[in-house]
C-alpha cells in the first residue's frame, strides 16, 4: 500500500466512521484499531474510484459487495467480522438512506484528496 493510498484510506475511513457514529452506528473501529482486511477493502475502494472516476456511488457499492463475496461475506442482520455476515450485504437499491450516504462520502472524499 502506498502512503498516500493509506493517507486517503485513513481520512475516508475516519470519515465513514464519523457518519456511521452520527447515525448511531459504532460498529465502525478507528483506523489504527482497524484489522488489515478493513484497510485494504479501503484501499481496495479508493483504486475503484481511481480508475472509475465518474462511477456513481452504487458503482462503488456493487465493487465493494463483489469483493466482500470473494471473501466469504453474506448477508446478516448484524455485522459479524467473525461470522462475515453484514447487513449492507444487498443490492445497492436496497440499503437503506444513510449507508447510501456512506458511498457518497467515501467517494467525495477520496475525489478531493485524488
Amino acid at each position: 500500500m502506498t502512503l498516500a493510498r493509506e493517507r486517503i484510506a485513513r481520512v475516508a475511513h475516519e470519515a465513514n466512521r464519523a457518519l456511521c457514529l452520527a447515525f448511531g452506528d459504532d460498529s465502525q473501529v478507528a483506523w489504527e484499531d482497524a484489522p488489515e482486511w478493513q484497510k485494504a477493502s479501503a484501499v481496495n475502494g479508493i483504486a475503484f474510484i481511481e480508475s472509475n472516476p465518474d462511477a456513481p456511488p452504487s458503482a462503488s457499492h456493487e465493487a465493494w459487495l463483489a469483493e466482500k463475496e470473494a471473501n466469504g461475506w453474506t448477508y446478516g442482520e448484524v455485522k459479524d467480522t467473525l461470522a462475515k455476515t453484514h447487513p449492507c450485504f444487498v443490492p445497492y437499491d436496497e440499503l437503506p438512506p444513510e449507508q447510501k450516504a456512506k458511498d457518497y462520502v467515501f467517494a467525495a472524499v477520496v475525489r478531493a484528496l485524488l
